[in-house]
């Protein structure tokens, strides 16, 4: 459900999908997210979309983070990804969606009408292609996060520091939206397994922790290994 937030959600574009589709200049489907669709705005921990509500839209983020998660039938709650700035999320295969979707801070999206989305494609086969592969590199990233849960705790937490290195940081250090639970949930572990992981690599001289959630990447090489 799209749900307002003390932030509200402002529509940025109230044209008919389909008109706007004809008017938009040719810039790739995720580039024309911002014509054909209405930006919105939710506070921290606010819900987006539910998990089994009907896949209408397809998100980008533009400011802020996004979670995709769920609650398991033992009341543990697992992550299933992370979405930063320039992010597609809520693009299913089906026709509801599978995890629920909450702003970890205050976010701003763009919310495409997925029928927008498919005119675009079928008018346009660059658009098509585009959306093709971000699906594609969406199922790599849930195939990897899926092969994470065989491999030891120092690896999941190897991994997951590289992969927050190469999305987030311009430089080694890494100002990390999410919490230490969100990790855990997200790496399958409790987040004393965590909190003991990121000490051990500070030990090893592998990662500096100026606070909880900034990360200074001192020895890629060594989390490199580790993850291998």
């Amino acid at each position: 459900m799209l749900m307002h937030t003390e932030l509200h959600t402002v529509p940025v574009n109230r044209c008919r999908p389909a008109a706007v589709v004809r008017s938009a200049p040719v810039r790739g489907a995720i580039a024309a997210m911002a014509t054909i669709g209405s930006q919105m705005k939710f506070g921290a921990g606010a819900e987006i979309f539910g998990e089994g509500e009907p896949a209408e839209y397809v998100y980008k983020v533009v400011t802020g983070a996004v979670r995709t998660c769920r609650i398991l039938s033992d009341g543990r709650r697992q992550i299933g990804g992370f979405h930063l700035p320039g992010d597609v999320f809520g693009l299913e295969i089906g026709d509801e969606h599978q995890f629920s979707a909450e702003a970890i801070n205050r976010v701003t999206v763009v919310a495409v009408r997925r029928g927008a989305l498919v005119s675009l494609a079928e008018r346009d086969c660059d658009a098509a292609r585009e959306l093709w592969a971000v699906s594609e590199r969406e199922l790599r990233r849930v195939r990897g996060h899926m092969l994470l849960f065989v491999r030891s705790a120092q690896q999941r937490v190897a991994s997951f520091l590289l992969e927050m290195s190469k999305r987030l940081a311009a430089t080694d250090a890494i100002e990390l939206p999410m919490s230490r639970q969100d990790i855990a949930d997200y790496l399958g572990l409790t987040i004393e397994t965590v909190s003991r992981t990121m000490t051990h690599l500070v030990s090893e001289q592998a990662i500096v922790l100026p606070s909880s959630r900034r990360i200074v990447v001192r020895n890629a090489a060594a989390l490199r290994r580790l993850n291998a």
